[in-house]
């Protein structure tokens, strides 16, 4: 089951700078025995640019790398993100 949007006043570092988290959802995944999630978020940059990233969390940390979901997968962030509006109209979905 995917975890439920939440809403955050947390900062990510990005490549234009820090930003506020707005929104964010996460997936659980497991491959094997190996356990972590996918998570999307809606960032907000200083100048009010809106950011999209897509990363993996272990450990409760956010990974950089590729982020691969099987398509199954793909229907539980789906259903994510109906809880987080914002985040899915950012995503146009």
């Amino acid at each position: 089951m995917a975890t439920a949007a939440r809403e955050r006043s947390a900062t990510a570092a990005t490549p234009w700078g820090g930003a506020t988290v707005l929104e964010e959802v996460s997936v659980p995944q497991r491959a094997g025995d190996r356990r972590f999630a996918v998570v999307v978020q809606l960032l907000e940059a200083k100048s009010g640019e809106r950011l999209v990233r897509f990363a993996y969390a272990t450990d409760g940390s956010a990974r950089r790398g590729p982020v691969t979901m099987r398509a199954r997968d793909v229907e539980r962030l789906r259903a994510a993100l109906a809880r987080a509006p914002v985040l899915a109209e950012a995503l146009g979905w």
